[in-house]
């Protein structure tokens, strides 16, 4: 079979045929008495072998060793091309993500591209610095999509970059809250930390909502996070959790100010009072507990503190009776 006939059959080109031939790969067994080339049944079967291992993603280095060396193993072989392949396709899939994320910013033109891939390019840094610097850059007219600062912020670990983070996450068009609802019911608690600390920088009711139903999540930070978001926000459905945070130390004074805040409103006011007197009266209180609820009692307004507060300075514990008595002391003479 001359190599005309050879390519129209195989669909492989005369030129390819003839490189094969060069590189010893396939080359045909006969000759023309006019000097061309003819092909044997058995180097056309050796062609189309050729051609499957090709189909498999093998150089064509890699297909003349596993034709020509006997001890090369098709497993081992097969087992290369796979991890290959993997690494391909995931490069593959970054680049996806990649021009998803430029299409979602719909930006205007040139420099807006090169702002989100410059900006996608510095949240890959290891350097957190650069990371930091790449959130804070101006962002010119590129709108910014929420859905890669939420991405971002879930797998932040950087204090500072996670703070940058969620500024502009909280600034950028789209939805944000939507982008961050993985992180808020995921089963990883760094992440579900991370992606309502996010939440409590957004603005709304939708978000309002998300921090209320997180103050149920079992994990103690999560509802910490919630707690003190949803005070500052002026919420009532704070106040268990933040005079939970009052018993349980650490953030003790940030809940105490809030609450003091929380009970400026009289509908408020007596449903604190009552939370912490009730935890005052509790006989798992010790000593630091009672004291700390004390000085939270000291930042309510005077009307609802001074009753309990008389009562207090006759208290067994030392500490909380002389809290309790200088804080009135102080009252009646600015009374005077």
């Amino acid at each position: 079979m001359l190599i005309g006939d050879v390519a129209r059959r195989s669909g492989v080109s005369t030129r390819m045929l003839r490189h094969y031939d060069a590189l010893g790969l396939v080359r045909p067994t006969g000759r023309t008495s006019g000097g061309y080339r003819e092909y044997s049944d058995e180097d056309v079967r050796r062609l189309f072998q050729v051609e499957s291992l090709r189909s498999l993603g093998l150089s064509l280095r890699q297909i003349t060793r596993a034709l020509q060396d006997p001890t090369f193993t098709p497993a081992g072989l097969v087992g290369d091309l796979i991890t290959v392949t993997e690494e391909r396709l995931e490069r593959e899939r970054e680049l996806l993500d990649r021009l998803r994320t430029v299409d979602a910013a719909a930006p205007s033109g040139w420099s807006g591209v090169l702002r989100i891939i410059e900006l996608i390019t510095g949240l890959n840094s290891p350097s957190a610095a650069l990371r930091q610097q790449s959130v804070l850059a101006p962002a010119e007219e590129a709108r910014v999509p929420a859905e890669l600062l939420a991405g971002a912020v879930l797998a932040e670990s950087d204090p500072n970059v996670a703070g940058a983070l969620r500024w502009a996450l909280a600034r950028a068009g789209g939805d944000p809250l939507a982008s961050l609802a993985s992180g808020v019911h995921s089963e990883n608690v760094d992440i579900r930390r991370r992606a309502i600390q996010a939440v409590a920088a957004l603005t709304g009711d939708e978000a309002t909502a998300a921090l209320v139903n997180a103050l149920g999540d079992p994990d103690p930070a999560v509802r910490r996070h919630a707690a003190l978001a949803l005070g500052r926000r002026g919420e009532v459905a704070a106040v268990p959790a933040l005079v939970d945070l009052v018993v349980e130390g650490g953030h003790d004074v940030q809940a105490a100010e809030l609450l003091g805040a929380l009970s400026e409103d009289p509908a408020r006011a007596e449903q604190i009072v009552s939370a912490l007197s009730d935890e005052l009266a509790a006989p798992t209180a010790d000593s630091a507990v009672r004291s700390r609820l004390t000085q939270a009692i000291l930042e309510l307004p005077r009307t609802v503190a001074q009753p309990v507060l008389r009562r207090l300075s006759h208290d067994d514990d030392p500490v909380v009776a002389l809290t309790a008595a200088a804080y009135l002391e102080d009252e009646d003479s600015t009374s005077r």
